[in-house]
């Protein structure tokens, strides 16, 4: 019995979350294998919706035939996707860097009340800190969209295939 218990919540852990989308975009990675035949092919928002993406309805166009389609091309998803992948596996040290030094000058400009926006809370400590909270709330968002990221890498690793014809590769 715990041991289905261990497996259900290992499967939700953040870890694995994490696993999952660097194990679709390398999988992506490994069957784009012309990145640049990606430019100028639309993504159709109903395939980032059911692949989770972002399908923002001021980010559309809207062609003759009533569907709709992405303003970013699949290259830019492609691109969008390795990145966020580099950004897990080797760190962010050198833009959250430059966001503390940004935050560090505004704070000795004399901004009184300054927020510091990477948290959303008052940096002069009017309000303490829920850390619990705020960790928890972190923590489901990212898993959120680490699964979404997720299936975006798989809509677009399956549509590539489809593109170049090429559907029953690996199976």
């Amino acid at each position: 019995m715990m041991q289905i218990c261990d497996s259900y919540s290992q499967k939700h852990s953040l870890f694995n979350a994490m696993n999952r989308f660097i194990g679709a975009v390398n999988n992506m990675d490994q069957t784009v294998m012309v990145p640049s035949l990606l430019r100028d092919v639309p993504l159709l928002l109903e395939e980032l919706d059911s692949g989770g993406g972002c399908a923002e309805r001021e980010a559309q166009l809207t062609p003759n035939d009533g569907t709709y389609y992405s303003r970013r091309d699949m290259y830019s998803h492609y691109v969008l996707l390795k990145s966020i992948r580099n950004d897990i596996e080797w760190g962010v040290l050198q833009q959250a860097a430059e966001e503390a030094a940004g935050r560090k000058k505004d704070k000795l400009n004399g901004v009184p009340g300054s927020v510091d926006i990477s948290r959303g809370i008052p940096e002069d400590g009017e309000v303490e800190e829920d850390l619990e909270k705020q960790f928890h709330y972190h923590l489901s968002g990212l898993h959120t969209v680490l699964s979404k990221l997720t299936r975006k890498a798989n809509v677009l690793t399956n549509r590539y295939k489809q593109e170049i014809g090429a559907n029953n590769w690996g199976h």
